[in-house]
């Protein structure tokens, strides 16, 4: 096993062969536009620090991991274990991250051809956690598959709760609102005559059809979205855009909002395997249900018109329950040194996975759908 310093230091068709075609977050060209773009570097807290067993040129296996400074940018929120580590005397940072910078997106994080290797990987990351001279090693947003193998290693797992949209024979828009109770058929139907009314025209940009121009115009529509946030920060850099546009083809999809012939919003999606990815939003200015339109509606529209049958918007977001997205398990695996910090985050997993269980079918309950005889 070795440590290399950079996604650009793993030859790029050695690291895609061992990648999953279906998931483009964890394909060198993402990985290394972060990197190469400044978004996710050693200023910004992220130090890429890939682990390989065997040769860069030809890896067995590879974990794309960052040794990190802070806790930001993860979606999985381990901000009160530092603290209290920290307030006992002892120190959380740095610490090791396995996982998709800013990518709040469920996929594999051991690349490897079968389990052994895998379970090689594991080894290999708790193994790098004391050279390193990092007080854990965390993997977030692994597949279901690979939380078990954390688990038979001694790691704790810890659950979270997205909202994903499944294609259940719908056929077409019409056909997935037929299916939905009456009150949300016309609450739906009700938001987007709003958008409607707004007079915006609505075009969906695919791969090549993007321009250059679109492509830049996205970067203001992000930082509009972060900006509102007293809590956000601008993770990604001008130039992670256009390097997304040269080197993702047609797995990059913007769905934009014109008015006239200025473009006013957009929503970024990319396309793997079976699925599309909602990743990011923004406006220039306030339209009444434009969000739910590009990021939920639309996208639904061109899973089904492009037989995908997965729609994954993001993280968060209650209200997704009413358009039709469904509460879903996502995990992380974590594996920490000192045994006077491993112990209370163990025992507070473990309750929180028991809520978390309980918590899924209550959530269920308040999907949109028709019941049978409805």
């Amino acid at each position: 096993m070795q440590l290399v310093r950079g996604v650009a230091g793993i030859d790029a068709a050695a690291w895609d062969a061992l990648a999953p075609a279906e998931n483009p977050f964890v394909r060198h060209g993402y990985l290394e536009a972060l990197e190469a773009s400044g978004s996710a570097a050693p200023d910004t807290g992220w130090a890429a620090v890939p682990l390989v067993m065997g040769e860069t040129s030809a890896p067995e296996g590879i974990v794309p991991a960052y040794v990190k400074s802070h806790s930001q940018g993860e979606y999985v929120f381990d901000h009160g274990w530092a603290h209290a580590y920290e307030n006992a005397g002892g120190r959380y940072y740095p610490k090791l991250q396995v996982a998709v910078p800013f990518t709040p997106v469920t996929g594999p994080r051991l690349l490897a051809r079968d389990d052994d290797a895998k379970r090689r990987l594991v080894r290999g990351l708790a193994a790098a956690a004391e050279p390193l001279d990092v007080s854990s090693a965390h993997v977030t947003f692994c597949t279901a598959d690979e939380a078990r193998l954390f688990t038979e290693a001694g790691w704790a797992v810890r659950y979270g709760v997205q909202y994903h949209w499944s294609d259940h024979g719908f056929g077409d828009f019409e056909g997935f609102l037929a299916a939905l109770k009456s009150n949300k058929r016309k609450a739906i139907k009700k938001e987007r005559k709003k958008v409607e009314a707004s007079h915006l025209e609505i075009r969906v940009r695919r791969g090549r059809e993007i321009t250059p121009e679109e492509m830049d115009a996205f970067y203001p529509f992000y930082r509009a979205t972060i900006d509102k946030r007293i809590w956000g920060n601008a993770y990604l850099r001008r130039d992670f855009f256009r390097l997304l546009a040269e080197r993702l083809g047609d797995a990059l999809v913007l769905t934009l909002a014109y008015d006239g012939e200025r473009c006013v919003a957009g929503a970024m999606h990319l396309v793997g395997g079976d699925t599309l990815y909602g990743r990011l939003w923004g406006a220039l200015e306030d339209y009444k249900f434009l969000h739910f339109e590009l990021c939920y509606y639309q996208a639904i529209e061109l899973a089904l018109a492009w037989g995908l049958t997965h729609v994954e918007a993001g993280a968060q977001g209650e209200h997704k329950l009413q358009r039709g997205y469904a509460p879903t398990l996502t995990y992380s695996a974590h594996y920490i040194r000192d045994p006077a910090l491993r112990t209370p985050v163990e025992q507070f997993l473990a309750r929180e996975r028991r809520q978390v269980e309980a918590e899924i079918p209550m959530l269920e309950e308040y999907l949109p759908y028709r019941q049978a005889g409805e």
